[in-house]
């Protein structure tokens, strides 16, 4: 799943950085994400994962945060099953 996650950010994040060298921890925003990118990765994640995020998830300060957070978001939506 990481990996996915991964990808989905470097195709759609336009980071002015290699997503892979970045720790899964690594703040995606200080690392160049924006908000118009975060709606881009927003919906690859929902395609490709069949979830649909919340409003209540979809903040800065906790979901995109990093691919460890996105990552967690995934699979407390249940995102692991449909792998």
């Amino acid at each position: 799943m990481t990996q996915e996650i991964r990808e989905i950010i470097r195709k759609h994040a336009n980071l002015p950085v290699d997503v892979g060298s970045l720790s899964d921890e690594a703040d995606l925003w200080v690392a160049g994400m924006t908000s118009y990118s975060s709606v881009d990765v927003t919906l690859a994640l929902e395609a490709r994962f069949q979830v649909e995020f919340p409003e209540t998830m979809l903040l800065p300060d906790t979901f995109f945060r990093s691919v460890s957070g996105i990552r967690s978001a995934l699979i407390e939506l249940g995102a692991e099953a449909c792998m």
